[in-house]
C-alpha cells in the first residue's frame, strides 16, 4: 500500500528537492485571493499553503480545552478516589479505568469518523470529557467514580484520534509535519500548566471547584467545535483512487487499525514509537520515587523541563521533516531519548537528573512528530483515522506497559539499574529506526511501486 502522489511531486522528491522549494517555484506571476480566501494566480486557483487557517485555529482551541480538562483532573481524581478508603488501590484503579476507556474507544474511533465526521466525534468526545466530571462531587465511592473515569477515558480517546487525523486533513501535505508539530505544542501546553494547577487548586479550594473547572474547560471547547468543517474521514473506493472521498461517501473499504499496519512503511515508525513510549511511562511514574527525598523540588524541575522541551522538539521536528524528510529523525530521536534515560542511572545527582530528563524530552518530542508524520505520509488519505488511532494506541498502551513492567523490574534490581535497563531497551529501537531509513528511501519506494504494479 503506497500513498498516491502526483508525477511532479514524485519527480521533485526523487531529485531531493525540498518540499518548500517545490511549493514556491511556480513562477513570478501575481498572486491574489478570491472571495472564499483561496489563493489565485492569474485567475486560476493555486494551493493554499497556510497552516493557521480558521479551521486549524478552531481545532487547536478545541484540543486545548479538551486536554486542559483532562490534565486538570488527571492527578486529582485518583486522590479523590483514595479518600473513599480504597487508598492506593483506588487511586490506581481510577487512572487505569480511564486509560482502559481511552484505549477501547481508540479502536472504534476510525469507524465513527467515517460514519459521523470529525465535528460530531470531536463534540461527543468533549461532552464525555466534561459532563461526567460534574457528577464527581456527588460521591467518592469507587463504583460511580470508576464509571465516570471510564466515560471520560472514552471522550479522551475520541478527541485525540479525531484531532490528529483532522489536523492531517486540514494542513497542506507539504507542511503536514510542521502542522502536526503545532498540534503537538497545543496539546502539550495543558500538561505544563494544568497538572500542577489541578493539584494546587484541590489543596486550597477543595475537590468540587476543580471538577467544575475541568468540566468547564472541556465543554467550552464545544464552541470551537461548532465551527469545524462538516467533514467525514475519507473512504477507499474499491478499484478507485486511494485518496477516497470527502463528506458523505460511505462506500468503500472499512479497513481497521491492523489492516493499515500491514503496510511496512506505516508499521515501521509505529514500531519505533511503541518502543519509545514505555520509557515515558517509566520516567513520569517512577522518577519521584527514585530520587532521594531531599531532591523532591529538583524532581519537579526535571519533570517541568521534560514537559517544556517535548512540545518544542515536536514542533521543530515537524519543520525539519517537511524540508528534509522525517525519516532522518527517527534514529537521532531514539538515540537522544536513550542517552537521556541512561543519564538517570545517576538519579541522585541533580545535574544528571535534570539533563537526563531534558534529553529524553527532546528525543521523545522528535519521535512523536517523526513517527506520526511518516505514518500519515505513507498511508492513503482514506486511512488517516486508522493511522491516528494506531499511533495513539501505541502512546497510551506504551505508557501503561512501561509503568507496570518497570514496577516489577525495579523491585528486584533497584531504580538506577532499572533506568539502565530501560535505556538499553530504547537503544534496541535504533535497529528498526535505521532499517526504516533504508527501506523508506526513494529507490526502495520506487522498487515497491514497481512490484505492486507487476502484481
Amino acid at each position: 500500500m503506497t500513498h498516491r502522489k502526483s508525477t511532479a511531486d514524485e519527480a521533485g522528491k526523487d531529485a531531493g528537492e525540498p518540499r518548500e522549494d517545490r511549493g514556491e517555484r511556480q513562477g513570478d506571476t501575481a498572486e491574489t485571493r478570491g472571495e472564499d480566501g483561496e489563493a489565485q494566480r492569474d485567475g486560476a486557483r493555486v494551493p493554499d499553503l497556510r497552516i493557521l487557517n480558521r479551521p486549524v485555529v478552531l481545532l487547536l482551541a478545541a484540543s486545548l480545552g479538551a486536554l486542559g480538562g483532562f490534565y486538570l483532573l488527571a492527578p486529582v481524581v485518583p486522590l479523590y478516589a483514595a479518600t473513599s478508603g480504597s487508598g492506593g488501590v483506588g487511586a490506581g484503579l481510577a487512572t487505569g479505568t480511564m486509560m482502559l476507556g481511552t484505549v477501547l474507544t481508540e479502536f472504534a474511533a476510525p469507524g465513527l469518523l467515517r460514519s459521523y465526521g470529525y465535528r460530531a466525534v470531536m463534540g461527543l468526545g468533549l461532552l464525555l470529557l466534561g459532563t461526567p466530571a460534574l457528577l464527581l462531587p456527588a460521591s467518592a465511592s469507587m463504583p460511580p467514580v470508576l464509571g465516570i473515569c471510564l466515560a471520560r477515558g472514552a471522550g479522551l480517546g475520541l478527541v485525540v484520534v479525531a484531532g490528529a487525523a483532522l489536523m492531517a486533513e486540514l494542513v497542506p501535505a507539504g507542511r503536514r509535519g510542521e502542522g502536526l508539530g503545532l498540534y503537538g505544542v497545543a496539546v502539550g501546553i495543558p500538561s505544563i500548566a494544568c497538572l500542577p494547577l489541578g493539584l494546587w487548586l484541590s489543596e486550597h479550594v477543595g475537590y468540587g471547584p476543580v471538577f467544575v473547572a475541568g468540566a468547564a474547560s472541556a465543554l467550552l471547547g464545544l464552541a470551537a467545535v461548532l465551527g469545524l468543517p462538516s467533514l467525514r474521514a475519507r473512504t477507499e473506493r474499491h478499484g478507485g483512487p486511494r485518496s477516497g472521498t470527502r463528506s458523505g461517501s460511505r462506500s468503500g473499504s472499512r479497513s481497521g487499525i491492523l489492516d493499515v499496519l500491514r503496510d511496512g512503511g506505516v508499521a515501521r515508525p509505529a514500531i519505533v514509537f511503541a518502543m519509545v513510549t514505555p520509557a515515558a511511562g517509566v520516567l513520569l511514574t517512577f522518577l519521584p520515587l527514585a530520587a532521594p527525598e531531599r531532591s523532591r523540588d529538583l524532581v519537579a524541575l526535571a519533570l517541568l523541563t521534560q514537559s517544556c522541551v517535548t512540545p518544542l522538539a515536536r514542533w521543530a521536528a515537524g519543520r525539519y521533516g517537511d524540508r528534509h524528510g522525517s525519516a532522518r529523525l527517527l534514529a537521532p530521536a531514539v538515540l537522544t531519548a536513550a542517552l537521556g534515560t541512561a543519564g538517570l542511572f545517576w538519579v541522585d545527582v541533580p545535574l544528571a537528573m535534570i539533563v537526563g530528563m531534558g534529553l529524553f524530552g527532546v528525543g521523545f518530542g522528535m519521535a512523536q512528530n517523526a513517527t506520526l508524520a511518516l505514518m500519515f505520509e505513507r498511508a492513503p488519505d482514506s486511512a488517516f483515522g486508522q493511522v491516528s488511532a494506531a499511533w495513539n494506541l501505541a502512546y497510551d498502551a506504551g505508557l501503561g506497559v512501561g509503568a507496570v513492567g518497570f514496577g516489577l523490574l525495579a523491585g528486584s534490581v533497584g531504580y538506577p539499574a532499572g533506568f539502565a535497563v530501560t535505556a538499553a531497551v530504547l537503544f534496541t529501537a535504533l535497529a528498526p529506526a535505521l532499517y526504516d531509513r533504508t527501506a523508506g528511501s526513494p529507490a526502495s519506494r520506487a522498487a515497491g511501486r514497481a512490484a505492486d504494479a507487476a502484481t
